[in-house]
């Protein structure tokens, strides 16, 4: 029986060679030795990666600690420019490939944008206020997220501050004012903790050892070192934008930089408010219910501003304006027409250093006029409030050519004469603009030609702005639709977004809203670069008009003035201000009829219509401006 092949057992099979020990090859056999791997490459780009780490640490540590961060903020601002611009124009179109809609574009960027500006802060926050005001030329998106623009800025150490004052002055805080921070007899009190703190300066409360009392505006230490990197980074990103989008903006940013750059010298701040405390004098319509504080020079300089210390109801607070006065009868609130204010308790002052609270607190509270009970207010009328901030922002304009752009509700105070009457001071005067003569008498003609429908006079003036569309400028000036015009523009809108879905609406809206920028600024050359300031000024009166409910008919003081301006100009000649006179009357006969207009509005509101006369205009600009592609939005001012 065969066995299976399967379980055949091994062969063993004879070695048939001899036997050799193993022995090593000699090295005179061995092929020669490949070199051993050096890595050269790897260690030239690891000593490049070491070195550039260390350069950006020490370039980092520089900037922080010498430059105040200014290189960092650049570099943040030009990373965040590139990517914003890549978004818009990958996706700004009717369809965008990368966002849901073009409101989920616009608010992405306006929360990044947002973001930047806070992170940044300083001059930063001054752009955001200013980007904030220009409602008309924004999407909404960015118009809710910049009302957050206006809180409070974070305040600097006292002992950043008090290197500030010793910088300028070479003296210490004590010295300088004549103050001590312990106590002793015979010297003034400073409160080290700032009782405001803005984008640029912050205001600390002093009372002198003469009884004065102060506000110490000090600029923020790294401001000086900022501004110039900052302005530079905005004329690149201006100049950028501009050839990216084809809008001209970077033909103002000259002027623009130059107002900014002006705001952060307090010396250039003292002389506006003297000058318009010297202004203010002279004008028996106004003298008696305007005040300017007084600023003192010896203990100010580039950076530090001392002025008049003012007790008032900032123009916010309606509630405590107007609920009845509970002081003594013929007397007015502190410091009214500068009267001096009544020394600190010394007891308390000594009791608040010796325990050394946080936020020290040494300035008495002066609200015995609100009564035992702390219900009671100001007393002053609305109307009067208001007529008496729509007639100085007006003389500024037409009659003096010296403009404060920035009178929103925080820089005004009001006080209680002791006729009951209310008087309105000015603070914070660094943001001014200056209207030469021909230019001034020109917008006088201007707003007097909008209310009398004087369209041939209207063309002349702003196409020898360099605007090619009247209609558009005159509606943005009234800040309400201009009636009296031929409406070309918005008759061809209309016809334009007829029959479209909303996308392409928006999209088709926001197009145009670009090119009526471009007719805006048609001629840059011609086109006058007060009118960015000039329309900031308007804009937030008229908001400030809308809060207090439209007590006074803004557009026909306005108008007044306007009219008025051209026989007071002490620049014309003696035959000019007679034959503009008789013009004035003739013009007044013209407001009569919006006279009409605004008590039709206020019947209706005594009868319960809740819509005041500036909220109807407010309705009537939004509907135009929908029409004109611009979206505007009052939630600017909340803040």
């Amino acid at each position: 029986m065969s066995t299976p092949a399967s379980v055949r057992p091994p062969e063993r099979h004879i070695q048939s060679q001899q036997f050799k020990p193993f022995v090593p090859p000699s090295p005179e056999s061995l092929p020669k030795a490949a070199p051993s791997k050096t890595y050269r490459r790897t260690r030239k780009w690891t000593r490049r990666l070491l070195y550039l780490a260390l350069g950006l640490g020490i370039a980092y540590e520089i900037d922080h600690y010498f430059l105040y961060a200014s290189l960092t903020r650049s570099v943040r601002t030009f990373w965040l420019g590139l990517i914003v611009a890549t978004d818009y124009k990958i996706n700004f179109r009717a369809h965008p490939p990368l966002a849901d809609s073009i409101q989920a574009l616009h608010n992405r960027n306006a929360e990044r944008l947002f973001d930047l500006l806070r992170t940044n802060g300083g001059l930063y926050l001054k752009i955001g206020q200013a980007i904030a005001m220009q409602s008309a030329i924004l999407p909404p998106e960015f118009q809710k997220m910049f009302s957050r623009m206006f809180d409070d800025a974070p305040q600097n150490s006292w002992k950043d501050a008090e290197k500030v004052i010793l910088e300028d002055f070479g003296k210490t805080p004590e010295e300088l004012f004549g103050v001590s921070f312990s106590g002793e007899p015979g010297k003034g009190l400073l409160e080290r903790t700032a009782r405001a703190s803005a984008s640029v300066a912050q205001v600390h409360w002093a009372r002198l050892a003469d009884g004065r009392e102060v506000a110490i505006k000090i600029q923020k230490r790294e401001i000086a070192q900022q501004v110039d990197w900052d302005l530079w980074t905005f004329k690149v990103v201006a100049r950028i934008y501009t050839w990216l989008f084809d809008i001209p903006l970077y033909s103002l940013v000259p002027y623009i930089s130059e107002r900014l750059l002006l705001e952060t010298d307090f010396v250039n701040e003292a002389n506006n408010s003297e000058r318009m405390a010297k202004l203010v004098a002279g004008e028996s319509r106004l003298r008696d219910r305007v005040y300017i504080p007084k600023v003192y020079r010896e203990l100010s300089s580039k950076r530090i501003m001392t002025a008049e210390w003012i007790e008032g109801v900032r123009l916010w607070d309606k509630e405590t304006l107007t609920r009845p006065w509970q002081g003594p009868w013929r007397q007015g609130s502190p410091g009214c027409k500068g009267a001096p204010l009544d020394p600190p308790d010394s007891q308390r002052v000594t009791e608040v250093i010796w325990n050394h609270p946080p936020e020290e607190r040494l300035k008495p509270n002066r609200d015995w006029w609100k009564g035992p009970s702390g219900n009671g207010g100001l007393g002053v009328s609305l109307k009067d409030t208001m007529q008496t901030m729509v007639d100085l922002f007006s003389a500024q304009m037409f009659l003096w050519g010296w403009c404060h752009c920035d009178p929103h509700p925080g820089n005004i105070f009001i006080r209680r004469l002791p006729s009951g009457k209310p008087e309105l001071v000015l603070i914070d005067h660094g943001l001014y603009v200056h209207m030469q003569p021909e230019f001034r008498h020109q917008y006088s003609l201007f707003w007097k030609s909008l209310m009398t429908f004087d369209n041939k006079t209207i063309g002349e003036i702003v196409g020898s702005w360099g605007i090619k569309n009247p209609d558009v400028f005159a509606s943005a000036t009234l800040m309400r639709p201009y009636t009296g015009g031929d409406h070309s523009a918005s008759a061809g809108i209309k016809r334009v977004m007829s029959a479209k879905e909303q996308q392409e609406r928006t999209y088709e809206m926001q197009q145009e809203m670009r090119k009526g920028i471009r007719e805006m600024l048609a001629d840059e050359k011609k086109w006058p670069r007060e009118l960015i300031f000039i329309g900031r000024n308007m804009r937030i009166v008229q908001g400030n008009n809308q809060y207090l409910g439209a007590p006074v008919n803004r557009i026909k003081i306005m108008g007044n003035w306007a009219s008025r301006s051209l026989v007071d100009s002490p620049d014309l000649s003696y035959g000019e201000k007679l034959l503009n006179l008789g013009r004035h009357f003739l013009f007044k006969l013209v407001l009569f009829s919006t006279d009409v207009v605004f008590y039709t509005s206020k019947i209706a509101q005594f009868f319960g219509r809740k819509k005041n006369l500036e909220d109807d205009m407010e309705v009537s600009m939004k509907k135009m401006a929908g029409d004109m592609g611009f979206e505007l939005n009052h939630s600017v001012f909340e803040g």
